[in-house]
C-alpha cells in the first residue's frame, strides 16, 4: 500500500469517506459539492479510478455500489508526508520541523507535547 499516493482530488474523497464511512458516489459528490464545483461525472471517474488503484472497496451486491476506504487516514497522513520531506525537505524531516516551528505560532503545550515526544528517543 505504500506505494500508492492518493492525488489531491482523491484525498478530498477519502476526506469524506473516512468521516462517512460507506458511501455511494451521490454521497461523496453532494459533500464535496459543498465546498467546490464539482461534477458528478467526475467524481464518478475518480472513485472508479480509486478502486483499480486499491484506494477504496467497492460493493457491488445492489444497484446503488457502496464505497469504502481502503487505506486509513493514518496510511495516506504517512505517505503524504513521505513525499513532501522527500520533495520539499531533500529527505529531511529535522529541516521540516525546525521550519514548522519557526514559521508558525506554537503553543506552550504543543511545545511541551513535542518535548515530550522527542524524550522517548533519547532514553
Amino acid at each position: 500500500m505504500s506505494d500508492i499516493k492518493p492525488t489531491e482530488s482523491e484525498l478530498e474523497i477519502l476526506q469524506v469517506m473516512w468521516a462517512k464511512g460507506e458511501c455511494t458516489v451521490r454521497d461523496v459528490h453532494d459533500e464535496l459539492s459543498k465546498s467546490k464545483d464539482a461534477g458528478y461525472t467526475t467524481t464518478l471517474k475518480l472513485m472508479q479510478i480509486m478502486h483499480e488503484k486499491g484506494l477504496v472497496s467497492r460493493d457491488t451486491s445492489s444497484k446503488t455500489h457502496l464505497y469504502k476506504p481502503a487505506i486509513s487516514r493514518e496510511e495516506a497522513q504517512k505517505t503524504a508526508l513521505d513525499k513532501f520531506i522527500a520533495t520539499m525537505f531533500k529527505g529531511s524531516a529535522s529541516d521540516l520541523v525546525m521550519q514548522a516551528l519557526g514559521q508558525h505560532k506554537t503553543s506552550k503545550e504543543e511545545i511541551d507535547a513535542i518535548k515530550k515526544y522527542l524524550d522517548q528517543f533519547e532514553k
